[in-house]
């Protein structure tokens, strides 16, 4: 498959009989090599910047100058570097610089130690490192201008708009199109930006697109509904409101009962939008005709993952219960029967109420569950009875107020 990085890595490890790492070309971590679980927590047989670049994908702008300054940059062949336990480099490493054409694109890492690789070895490695500059060239190449196919994907009409970009989607892809992908919908999004799909392994394609945040969804037709739609279109003496947005990621599958390269993605991304962003991530597919059904369970898994903190802060739609159907329904005000208890002065009756239904009406779990007396439960739920006119002991009023409560986190 386009884009197997860990396999040619695993290979260069091979090759050299040692872990090895790749990075791209600004530091960040691509794929890496197995260590044993000993050596991984032995400082001498490791080293501070080598789990730190493991564990954060990422290294820190002084290392990465450390190691630049060696002429990694310029080098067309292996660079050999020394240790330097002042700056936590407790192993010297070797360099085998990434290109293609002539441009650094990357770079593979692994540790020196005598006698070292030979040269056989090397040149060896080096053969692998010139297939890895292919496929992150061709990467980068499909990237530039992918965000902009993906983001017509995801918001044309049903149509022959959306026919039209699903098919300018597919030719930038080439053989990627037909592969196994997931979706992946991190929001909220700090900017218009996304990042390169070059510095998200697995990733095909990434981009920004509107996102209606907790209080509606986001929609492969309109982009904005509900909450979104009130923020864009407010008050004109206030001045303008920045849309909110969200971060979609196309990321390629090697089977479909394995989503560990969508999770990695979607929480390497969770990180870089913030503290408060979540992410959802849709049922495998194998190719594009669903890509619009697919955006729309990433989308309604991070909602669920917002409204529903346990669920989060990464969710998948398989995994969302209720919050499927619910996701799916038009924006509404709450049912009138509910609608005093949603006030704020009755907050605590809601919570009591919902963890009750959670508990399928069962009075000890739930008591035990908030922490409270039995008879305190009894005199709560009569509370709400007499706010709602709702009867709990009857099926079709608990399922009301079971996903109005539900609804109104939404």
């Amino acid at each position: 498959m386009k884009g197997d990085y860990q396999e040619l890595v695993d290979e260069i490890s091979t090759l050299l009989g040692a872990p090895a790492t790749l990075e791209n070309r600004d530091f960040g971590l691509i794929a890496f090599g197995a260590h044993d679980s000993d050596s991984f927590f032995d400082e001498t047989a490791l080293d501070p910047v080598r789990t730190r670049s493991i564990l954060t994908r990422k290294s820190t702008p002084a290392v990465r100058a450390w190691f630049e300054g060696f002429g990694i940059t310029r080098a067309t062949g292996p660079v050999r570097i020394p240790a330097a336990p002042d700056a936590g480099v407790l192993r010297g490493r070797i360099c085998l610089p990434v290109r293609h054409r002539g441009v650094v694109l990357g770079y593979v890492w692994l540790l020196d130690a005598e006698p070292g690789p030979t040269h056989e070895q090397l040149t060896a490695a080096m053969e692998v490192a010139t297939r890895i500059g292919g496929l992150l060239a061709d990467e980068e190449r499909a990237g530039a201008d992918l965000s902009r196919e993906l983001r017509a994907s995801l918001t044309a009409e049903r149509g022959w708009q959306y026919d039209m970009a699903l098919a300018a989607l597919r030719t930038a892809l080439g053989p990627d199109a037909e592969g196994l992908h997931a979706l992946v919908c991190v929001a909220p999004w700090p900017n218009e930006d996304g990042p390169s799909s070059r510095t998200v392994p697995s990733a095909a394609a990434l981009c920004t697109v509107p996102w209606g945040g907790p209080g509606g969804a986001v929609s492969a037709k309109s982009g904005l509904r509900g909450g979104a739609d009130a923020h864009a279109g407010g008050d004109e003496a206030a001045g303008p409101t920045v849309a909110p947005r969200a971060l979609a990621a196309l990321i390629r599958l090697r089977s479909a009962d394995n989503l560990a390269p969508a999770t990695a993605a979607a929480n390497q991304l969770r990180d870089a939008a913030g503290p408060k962003a979540v992410a959802g991530v849709a049922d495998p597919r194998r190719g594009l005709p669903s890509l619009d059904t697919a955006w729309r369970e990433a989308g309604a898994a991070a909602r669920a993952a917002t409204a529903q903190p346990s669920l989060g802060p990464l969710a998948r739609w398989a995994a969302i219960g209720p919050y499927r159907l619910l996701t799916g329904l038009p924006a509404a005000e709450p049912d009138p029967a509910v609608r005093a208890l949603l006030g704020p002065a009755h907050g605590e009756l809601a919570r009591t109420a919902e963890v009750f239904l959670d508990h399928a009406g069962q009075a000890g779990r739930t008591a035990a569950a908030l922490g409270i007396h039995r008879q305190t439960l009894y005199y709560r739920l009569s509370r709400v009875e007499q706010l709602t006119g709702l009867d709990l002991d009857a099926g079709e009023d608990r399922l009301l107020l079971h996903m109005a409560l539900k609804a109104a986190k939404l």
